[in-house]
């Protein structure tokens, strides 16, 4: 069906095209009523995005995104699903986003001197510690609506999460590296990127519970933190290979994956460790075709970035402090199931 045009929402709304446009576009001229008219007739008509059952602002909103995006390609992918999602749309006057150049909280402080004056509402990927808590409080309180991405920070005025349940997904890896490895006993490697992300540690005790649940024989290593570091987890991992002679899986929770392939790729053996991993990327993509990992947990960049948008003009719109969560749900990438890019 072909996208509803200005002046089929004129027609349904029973006013003029010019009103519309000044309507949507956030212009003066046009009445409360009239204003009210157009954006239910062109959410009526598929022209405006939808978040479900949540109002959306009545009129265009200036949003900013801090994204610490690096050399991290799930990142640099949330980031272009965000940039591209909001071009699309009516309801985003402007989308500006803010290369953080690193995770911690001092990073983030940085970002929000970046913050334009007028932005409404921030999207941030960040740490969980005492310093990220009071800033993005001291946000909220100045009246800028904060949704967190990927990794939560709870304990604070934020109005949304957008993400995966963390837990479940390193449950899931549980699972799947489990079924992986098979029957017997023998050890697994567990790498993370940071103690502060909270989506990390939630996955890695998601991960711990639910192998120690099913499969009973395997003894977990202790975590290895690498700064989501690929040379810090090469040297971890090509030193584990060398020592531990019965490691028969790997679970690596964030950044850094191309260290381990590469630990693994020079690792001289006749069968190389199962080895589970997060985020579909172009390396992991490849990863899964030539054998060198056997799953992805996948939290879907593009969906992210979209709901991101999405989540944030909501919560720019609603009276209430706190939407209702709604999490991505956590796919399970396979060799033979990969996705089209």
């Amino acid at each position: 069906m072909a996208r509803a045009t200005i002046t089929d929402i004129a027609s349904r709304a029973g006013v003029s095209p010019a009103t519309v446009d000044r309507a949507l576009n956030g212009r003066k001229g046009v009445s409360a009523a009239n204003r009210h008219r157009v954006m239910r007739a062109a959410r009526d008509l598929g022209y405006l995005p939808s978040d479900g059952t949540t109002a959306l602002p009545s009129r265009p909103a200036r949003l900013a995104f801090l994204i610490p995006i690096g050399q991290n390609a799930f990142m640099h992918e949330v980031t272009e699903s965000i940039r591209n999602f909001a071009r699309e749309q009516p309801l985003v006057e402007n989308c500006t986003v803010i290369a953080l150049k690193g995770i911690g909280s001092d990073d983030l402080a940085t970002g929000l001197d970046q913050l334009p004056d007028d932005a409404e509402g921030i999207g941030v990927i960040t740490t969980d510690h005492p310093r990220t808590r009071d800033a993005l409080r001291r946000v909220c309180e100045s009246g800028v609506r904060v949704v967190t991405i990927a990794s939560d920070v709870r304990a604070t005025p934020r109005a949304a999460y957008v993400g995966v349940d963390n837990t479940i997904a390193g449950r899931t890896a549980a699972q799947v590296l489990s079924m992986a490895i098979g029957a017997g006993e023998g050890k697994v490697a567990v790498f993370f990127g940071s103690r502060g992300y909270i989506g990390h540690l939630e996955r890695e005790a998601g991960f711990r519970s639910c192998l120690a649940e099913i499969h009973p024989g395997l003894q977990i290593l202790p975590p290895i933190e690498t700064g989501e570091d690929g040379e810090r987890l090469y040297g971890e991992l090509a030193r584990l290979l060398r020592t531990e002679p019965e490691l028969r899986g790997i679970y690596c929770v964030g950044a850094g994956r191309a260290g381990l392939v590469q630990a693994l790729e020079w690792h001289e053996s006749d069968r190389r460790p199962a080895v589970v991993i997060h985020d579909l990327t172009e390396n992991s993509r490849r990863w899964l075709a030539e054998d060198r990992i056997d799953a992805v947990i996948d939290q879907n960049a593009r969906l992210v970035g979209e709901q991101a948008v999405l989540r944030l003009l909501a919560a720019i719109a609603s009276s209430s402090d706190h939407l209702p969560l709604h999490h991505i749900e956590p796919r399970i990438i396979l060799k033979e199931n990969i996705p089209q890019q």
